[in-house]
């Protein structure tokens, strides 16, 4: 499928949007759902890109079905209707959906492609987890694949396919392995990105429609920097 954003002045980028649910490309530093910093998140922007494109007179319904970290981009879906946010709630807490990741790492993973199997713990206190080789108490199995799919100059481009979907997975795994994402600090790489984002894109998403039944498939396009713009 190809990429595609639709414009607005809301200044979103609007990947689909039907009677009941609209997807999102996340840009860095957006949060998904409110929070304790109190910054604007993304669902209000989108409650108000609807309320104004459609004149709805009070408040506009919008489910989050789920989130992405806030240095991190790419797709997000929310439901328009209370029907679509119970069933998206059920396909993505049973894993029915296929979330296809890019990360860029500097150093080059063990293997060209690979399946990762490790114990995550999470750390309330500092919003972390650390992967584990094997089971410690409090820990969930963490499973994901991951693929070199481009070289660059200094960085490799891998694809990675999420079997489960636990708190900072990715981020956490790859360090793991000795590959921190390019700029996350919070999990082992050198250095910060300009923006204050981190080099994890949810790159696609391929689910079963909540309320028409057809096959979607979403494609974020990247970030405009000129890492991401290279591949």
């Amino acid at each position: 499928m190809a990429e595609k954003i639709v414009s607005n002045k809301s200044n979103l980028q609007i990947l689909h949007e039907d009677n009941h649910i609209i997807v999102i490309n996340k840009r860095v530093g957006d949060i998904v759902q409110g929070d304790k910093t109190g910054d604007k998140p993304l669902s209000e922007i989108v409650k108000e890109y609807i309320k104004d494109k459609y004149n709805k007179p009070g408040d506009v319904f919008l489910g989050v079905v789920h989130r992405l970290d806030r240095p991190t981009t790419g797709i997000v879906v929310f439901a328009r209707t209370s029907k679509a946010l119970e069933r998206l709630n059920k396909m993505f807490s049973e894993r029915e959906t296929q979330k296809t990741y890019w990360a860029v790492v500097k150093n080059k993973p063990p293997k060209t492609e690979d399946k990762l199997v490790h114990f995550l713990k999470r750390n309330e206190k500092n919003n972390t987890s650390k992967a584990h080789s094997k089971e410690v108490p409090e820990s969930k199995i963490a499973s994901l694949d991951y693929q070199i799919i481009k070289e660059l100059n200094n960085y490799f481009v891998l694809e990675i396919n999420l079997h489960t979907g636990r708190h900072h997975q990715i981020r956490a795994q790859l360090q793991a392995i000795g590959c921190p994402i390019k700029g996350d600090l919070k999990y082992g790489f050198d250095r910060s990105n300009p923006d204050g984002g981190i080099h994890l894109h949810a790159r696609k998403l391929a689910f079963v429609h909540p309320v028409s039944k057809e096959n979607i498939e979403i494609i974020a396009p990247t970030p405009s920097d000129s890492i991401w713009k290279s591949i």
